[in-house]
């Protein structure tokens, strides 16, 4: 693969930083046949826009298999009503960027599809695909989706953390982080959706800072990088038995320092939350754990997460 480094400034200083020499690497500026027959497969889809105010907001999309489909290499079709009580909803527009991160939980296989989106309509986006990459599949915990409806509650609003939001974060295994390395700067790379892993608890919190781990990864930094150029990010913690979503809003600072001894983290990140929603029973899939990541510093069980 020939051509400029397919990274932007913030990227290349977090790689430089963390000892990494720029390459090149398989990011496509469309998708091969495996992800699109990947996306075809999924139950749900993880998309994340920005808002007015140019913060990143994230949330997941379900459906039956299918409800996801690449009519062409540049082109994802997502059939899924779009919930008005969802806080991302309303950016979910014709124009704005948009990340989408498809996960298997059952394989640990994920691929991920950054553009634009190109229509809204009350049946659900056509995606512009700008950037298509796939992932390595540390740190996923295997789980097997069930379909489980619910009845979802009103919109809970909140500054900071509540102690429900405190718990919610204390118990994950797992979330998903949304950057954007724009921010009205015109750089490269868009919107952005990865997915974090660890053992329960693995995120620590203190009043309304989350501190995570950073673990070795692909060395691509794509999330790392964004916070470099622009320290607004998204936040999104799915209950797996309830199909509870808690999205979070807040600013992020890298911090450099080894981790502790033993717990296998290369670097940290502290992310100040400034408000959050709440949505209860808003996802009408449970995903009871089948087989758990080994994670640096945990037990060895299966796979592990990257720093993206």
């Amino acid at each position: 693969m020939t051509g400029p480094l397919p990274f932007h400034p913030g990227e290349l200083e977090v790689q430089a930083r963390a000892g990494v020499a720029p390459r090149m690497v398989p990011i496509r500026d469309f998708m091969p046949d495996q992800h699109r027959t990947f996306f075809a497969q999924l139950p749900h889809l993880f998309v994340a826009t920005v808002d007015d105010g140019d913060w990143p907001m994230l949330t997941v999309l379900s459906g039956a298999p299918g409800f996801v489909q690449s009519p062409d290499p540049e082109t994802l079709r997502i059939d899924a009503r779009l919930d008005p009580v969802d806080p991302v909803t309303p950016w979910l527009t014709a124009g704005r960027p948009i990340g989408a991160l498809g996960l298997e939980f059952e394989t640990r296989r994920r691929n991920r599809a950054n553009g634009v989106i190109a229509a809204a309509d009350p049946g659900g986006l056509t995606v512009t695909v700008r950037q298509s990459f796939g992932n390595c599949p540390q740190y996923i915990h295997t789980r097997r989706p069930v379909s489980c409806p619910t009845e979802p509650g009103p919109l809970e609003r909140f500054d900071g953390l509540d102690p429900q939001a405190r718990d919610t974060v204390l118990r994950a295994d797992t979330f998903f982080v949304a950057s954007s390395a724009d921010a009205g700067q015109g750089l490269p790379g868009g919107v952005d959706v990865s997915h974090r892993g660890g053992p329960a608890g693995f995120v620590a919190v203190e009043g309304d800072t989350l501190t995570v781990p950073d673990y070795r990864g692909n060395r691509y930094f794509n999330t790392l990088g964004n916070f470099a150029v622009n320290p607004r990010g998204a936040l999104l913690f799915i209950d797996f038995t309830s199909g509870d979503l808690l999205h979070l809003q807040g600013l992020v600072e890298i911090d450099w320092t080894p981790g502790q001894s033993g717990s296998g983290a290369e670097r940290s990140w502290r992310f100040r939350t400034v408000r959050g929603w709440r949505r209860r029973a808003a996802l009408p899939l449970v995903w009871p754990l089948d087989q758990a990541a080994a994670t640096p510093g945990s037990a060895p069980a299966g796979g592990g997460r990257s720093s993206l």
